[in-house]
């Protein structure tokens, strides 16, 4: 039954399937909400725990790469362990490590349950996707996918703002801490209701008749190349890139497993990674366009922040809040883009929502310096109208076409896409900032003369407010100096942010017409 769901797949087993839905749906909030919130307590856990900015990013760095290795073995490790086996280890493995991480006491320790954490959370989302492609026949999927969607794309809206209201009232240990209920409460539910369908376990136990068989050098490429790709990417802005050997070292071994992979799983008769699906007309599209979402969404979840407590001082509580009201938006909305998918063609909900994307972005270029909370609440809520129409169609074609042994292998993978694409974006994005804010502040700096009319007047003006505050004259004259350098490189920033912005609207338009490749999802007949 060529990517449909049947009974014998189902892991309802007779129950209501949305009930399934919302249970897996708990655990995936719980992992998406902790991945946004640990980037806004990095500066108090340095603090903490007497380390450097740069010693702590490794805490967001090293949970990263465990989690870019297990996503695509993940498929393979539920066909050979049994799917609500490897789901219940997955999810207590990242209970276990999320209470460890908040007792850590000190960074290495806390890397250490980090990396824990990281390979616990990997198997999550595939298998729960894979999940909900064996339960919903094709004609439901979309309505599936949409309440899975809800915490996939509403966690990270949330996390900012309950990971900094937890930092500043409480400590950083609770924003691990609160995954622990969570964890309890989807493992006690999923061993109560959801099924191992024993059509899964006959398929199992002829995978192992005859001996286990391995592809450990698959799973040693795969691992190699996607581990030091997050790294590359992670760590390349603070390294300065391809001039530090250290990047360079990553970049060339991650290249080279890559080239290897890909013909050693093409060859292989039980790969540990089923590469033959990304060279599919549907799931290789499905597989680019869900990396360009990853990167709108990732880097956009990192960037709004990051530009509002650097450039117009808000408090990590403040710009939460700020980007809440387009979590509520896309809560309303997925219902609806779930409905909109089972009538309409995937393809053109694309289309379209890439298209809102694209408006959006490029409404972020009209940013100035006395934006207010309400543009930026505004902006976001304009671009979270656009990603239910994007996450939900993409995730019901790329099944389209599959047959049911293929569902572990496509969820792994099309999890891998929207990672991939994330890190890329958030890297590209940092690059692209880091690198335009000192052309701009270069140029702006060009207009500080002593000859410059404009420059005298400004800095006459600012000496006279300094002095009028009670400074002596010279003084009050390197106040304004000063005064001014700063206000320059707020420029700049605020220009190079703009850039980006603009940058991501152009990317994003340019995958637009890829979505007519996609094929529509036919009714299930069995």
């Amino acid at each position: 039954m060529a990517g449909g769901a049947s009974e014998s797949r189902s892991a309802a087993g007779g129950r209501n399937p949305w009930l399934i839905a919302v249970i897996v749906s708990i655990a995936t909030f719980m992992l998406v909400l902790d991945t946004s919130i640990a980037n806004v307590a990095l500066r108090n856990i340095a603090g903490s725990l007497a380390a450097g900015m740069d010693e702590s990013t490794w805490v967001i760095t090293t949970y990263l790469v465990a989690n870019s290795v297990i996503i695509p073995v993940s498929g393979w490790l539920a066909s050979v362990i049994g799917r609500k086996r490897y789901y219940m280890f997955c999810v207590a493995t990242f209970t276990i490590a999320s209470l460890l991480c908040g007792l850590a006491p000190n960074l290495e320790m806390l890397i250490v349950f980090r990396i824990l954490q990281g390979l616990g959370g990997g198997g999550m989302a595939p298998s729960e996707q894979s999940i909900l492609a064996d339960t919903f026949p094709p004609e439901k999927r979309s309505q599936a996918f949409a309440l899975y969607g809800i915490a996939v794309i509403v966690a990270p809206t949330v996390g900012p703002t309950i990971g900094g209201w937890l930092t500043d009232n409480f400590s950083w240990h609770w924003i691990f801490f609160i995954n622990v209920p969570f964890g309890i409460m989807s493992l006690a539910l999923v061993q109560w209701l959801l099924v191992e369908p024993d059509v899964l376990e006959r398929e199992r136990q002829e995978r192992l008749k005859g001996g286990l068989r391995i592809d450990w050098v698959g799973f040693i490429l795969v691992a190699t190349a996607l581990g030091c790709l997050e790294i590359f990417l992670d760590e390349g802005q603070r390294n300065d890139w391809f001039a530090s050997g250290f990047i360079t070292t990553f970049a060339a071994i991650s290249a080279i497993s890559f080239l290897l992979l890909i013909p050693w799983e093409f060859s292989h008769r039980d790969p540990i990674v089923d590469i033959r699906l990304l060279f599919s007309r549907q799931f290789g599209t499905s597989f680019l366009v869900m990396m360009a979402v990853g990167a709108v969404l990732f880097s956009t979840t990192q960037l709004m922040p990051q530009l509002q407590q650097t450039a117009f001082d808000y408090t990590a509580t403040l710009s939460g809040l700020s980007m809440m009201p387009g979590g509520i938006a896309m809560l309303m909305l997925m219902p609806i883009s779930g409905f909109a998918a089972g009538v309409v063609q995937p393809k053109y909900l694309i289309m379209m929502g890439m298209s809102v994307v694209v408006v959006a972005l490029w409404h972020m270029t009209s940013l100035t310096p006395d934006a207010s909370f309400r543009f930026f609440a505004f902006a976001r809520i304009f671009l979270m109208i656009g990603l239910p129409f994007l996450f939900i169609p993409i995730s019901t074609a790329a099944y389209v076409g599959l047959v049911p042994q293929q569902t572990n292998q496509a969820s792994a993978l099309i999890n891998v896409a929207r990672n991939i694409g994330g890190s890329i974006g958030v890297s590209l994005s940092n690059t692209v900032i880091a690198q335009y804010a000192q052309l701009h502040q270069a140029n702006l700096v060009s207009h500080t003369a002593q000859s410059s009319p404009a420059y005298q007047q400004a800095l006459r003006q600012v000496t006279e407010h300094f002095v009028a505050q009670g400074s002596t004259m010279l003084q009050a004259k390197q106040q304004a100096v000063g005064w001014i350098g700063q206000l320059i490189a707020r420029q700049a920033s605020l220009l190079a942010y703009v850039d980006i912005f603009r940058y991501c609207a152009i990317v994003t338009a340019l995958f637009v017409p890829l979505a007519l490749l996609l094929r529509s999802p036919k009714p299930d007949k069995g």
